[in-house]
């Protein structure tokens, strides 16, 4: 049977989709499948809610399956509403490990309340209830006796309550309840991005269409909403951050070209959008001013007239959509701060599961390196993938940075994006006490390469010189960059300045993410044909790196032979090596030479290599040299389908990391997270 669990709350603004997806991740870690349901739903349009679990976790469940019943199902017969939803529960828990029900949004489904007919269909789901209550405006006695109140209303319905979380509750007071309630109960502050309504949701209020700007910023919060009812001076004076401006369209000739100016300008706030009313078209030589101005703020047309678009703009309300990307990452970082998920698993009796899929160890890089926060340096501060990367990484908590570059101009593509970055430390390079600290520093270590303290004053300028010296004074735990620049420019420094573990070599892993497991493969990335003592390095080196992100360390030294049956230099190197990595250490499983199929597939190594406790069940494979190794994990990648998270580099003193400079987002948040979990056992 799946593990159900039923989100309701005792009543509206609760904020209970950002707990409901919270939820949804933290069982996602651990059973892998989970589904989604809503019992009931609105009738002619799909809920956002279901979408943006479907499409966030990727879950193989059609819209129609995550639905139950209608409002109007509910308000026609509630006992065959009911029965319904219990039959579509069920077909749902059939293809899940768990499954979480979102309860109803407060529309009247027909009960004398709704929270009341929640505890009801839970009752009837046998799902124990995460039940949600709102601290918004409410005092902490006041939050306290609605806490109770729901309680005594689940346990009328004969619904059992699980979990108490408070949301919504104003930051000065959250304390003062976590002292007033149970152990069992969790509180969330109130975070104001999470109830803004985004360009999206203004989109959809006020029947527009975007008429230009970035589609992918239709995802962003509004801050405020504006009138554009004065002239320009006094519209610049009055603007704030983030927010969306509604423009007449018979003044928006004369207003656009000055508003845009603004948005693109550091010394004025970033707009979120700009609402045109009216439905009138500009004039031919003002929309071709636009279109050749390569705008990406949102800029959206509606007909209705300004106090109609005011009006419906002003009632818009913040939800999920699968678009909105920050919204979820905020929801996603509050709920894994600040509730206890260990504990709430262990109450809901969840067994991990055995299999390992990408999307789960993706995740669990993200929490474990939330759990023992560390502060990374990312050099390349203005690209905005770095800036889209640290939005994420900031919203969920993973890691504290530092930005270099000028501040100004980060600041300012960050908010032209959109993007939540004010908590992130930004340095410039130039920075004069810290140039002078550096040059000092970076000159002591390389006076025997005859580097004076007039030309290190130079090179500590340089951002990946400049993070490295971070790092190696202790005043970033880790570095990662490469999105720009190459790899040697990348991570000379760190060779020069923070030097290698002993007298080990610098290597490479690549976490090879297949369907059901996670195998680590070394060195596809750096060391082109390494000796037998480098082989021996890389070995020990990639157990290690296994271990320490959950893999547990069985060692295949890959050749074209196994065991015995062949001879030749490279069949020598390995067979050299693995007597090494065996000297070194003792207590590793390793085995080599040996073929990859008898490494990896049971059938085989029954034939080849009947007595090992490596042979058929490996999950580190060294590779003898590069030109094997890229072209390994390459094949792999494209032919299996598997998901290859690196390269990670292994062998220094203190962690650095090289992205590819095709690297996506989702590749530097995943590398910032195993840059930081790197850096917890330095």
């Amino acid at each position: 049977m799946a593990i159900g669990v039923y989100v309701a709350a005792s009543d509206a603004r609760s904020n209970k989709g950002a707990v409901a997806l919270g939820l949804i991740e933290l069982l996602f870690r651990q059973v892998g499948t989970v589904g989604v349901y809503r019992p009931v739903v609105r009738a002619g349009v799909e809920d956002g809610l279901i979408n943006t679990a479907r499409s966030r976790f990727r879950m193989e469940l059609s819209y129609e399956q995550c639905a139950g019943v209608t409002y109007e199902d509910v308000h026609a017969d509630l006992d065959q509403a009911i029965a319904d939803i219990v039959a579509g529960y069920r077909e749902v828990a059939a293809r899940c490990a768990a499954v979480v029900v979102i309860g109803t949004d407060y529309t009247d489904v027909g009960a004398p309340t709704e929270f009341e007919f929640n505890a009801q269909v839970a009752a009837n789901l046998g799902t124990p209830v995460l039940n949600v209550v709102t601290g918004l405006a409410r005092t902490v006695d006041e939050i306290v006796a609605a806490a109770e109140v729901s309680a005594k209303e689940l346990a009328e319905e004969h619904a059992v309550q699980i979990a108490l979380v408070v949301s919504r509750v104003a930051p000065a007071l959250v304390e003062r309840v976590r002292t007033a309630l149970p152990d069992s109960a969790y509180v969330l502050p109130e975070v104001p991005r999470l109830s803004a309504p985004t360009v999206a949701d203004l989109l959809a209020a006020c029947h527009g269409r975007l008429y230009l700007g970035d589609e992918q910023q239709l995802g962003r919060e509004v801050g405020a909403l504006m009138v554009c009812a004065m002239s320009l001076p006094n519209i610049l004076d009055r603007l704030t951050e983030g927010v969306a401006l509604i423009v007449p369209a018979d003044r928006a000739a004369a207003l656009l070209p000055g508003l845009i100016a603004a948005h693109r300008t550091p010394t004025f706030p970033a707009l979120s959008a700009i609402i045109m009313n009216g439905g009138m078209p500009l004039p031919d030589s003002v929309e071709r001013l636009l279109t050749g101005m390569d705008i990406h703020l949102p800029m959206i047309t509606t007909p209705g007239d300004t106090f109609e678009t005011a009006t419906r703009l002003s009632r818009a309300e913040g939800r999920f959509t699968p678009d909105a990307s920050g919204k979820i990452d905020s929801a996603l970082g509050l709920f894994a701060e600040h509730v206890d998920g260990p504990a709430l698993l262990a109450r809901l009796h969840v067994t991990p599961a055995t299999v390992v899929t990408p999307l789960m160890f993706e995740y669990d890089l993200l929490e474990r390196a939330r759990a023992d926060r560390r502060h990374i340096v990312l050099p390349e501060g203005a690209e905005p993938r770095i800036l889209r990367a640290a939005d994420i990484l900031l919203r969920r908590g993973v890691a504290d940075l530092t930005l270099l570059g000028e501040e100004t101009e980060i600041r300012a593509t960050a908010a032209q994006l959109g993007l939540a970055v004010e908590d992130a430390k930004v340095l410039s390079p130039f920075d004069p006490e810290l140039r002078e600290r550096f040059a000092a520093e970076y000159a002591k270590i390389r006076a025997h390469k005859g580097i004076t303290l007039e030309r290190a004053w130079d090179t500590v300028t340089d951002v990946s010189y400049f993070g490295t010296m971070m790092v190696h004074l202790g005043l970033a735990d880790g570095m990662v960059s490469g999105a720009v620049h190459t790899t040697a420019h990348t991570i000379r420094p760190s060779f020069e300045i923070i030097k290698t573990l002993g007298a080990g070599v610098v290597s490479s892993v690549f976490f090879m993410c297949l369907a059901d497991r996670v195998l680590v493969y070394g060195d596809c990335a750096v060391v082109p044909d390494p000796t037998a003592v480098q082989l021996a390095d890389i070995a020990i080196s990639s157990a290690a790196t296994a271990a320490r992100f959950g893999v547990e360390p069985r060692v295949a030294l890959l050749s074209y032979s196994t065991g015995e049956s062949g001879a030749g230099p490279e069949v020598e190197k390995v067979r050299a090596a693995t007597a090494m990595v065996r000297e070194r250490r003792p207590d590793l499983l390793v085995e080599g030479p040996i073929q990859y199929d008898a490494a990896a597939e049971p059938s085989v190594a029954r034939t080849k290599m009947p007595d090992s406790p490596v042979a058929g069940r490996a999950t580190v494979f060294v590779v003898p040299d590069l030109n094997t190794g890229n072209n390994l994990y390459k094949a792999v990648q494209r032919s299996a389908g598997a998901v290859a998270v690196g390269p990670v580099l292994q062998g220094l003193r203190k962690p650095v990391n090289d992205l590819s400079r095709g690297a996506t987002v989702h590749d530097i948040v995943n590398t910032v997270a195993i840059t930081a979990i790197q850096a917890q056992g330095d």
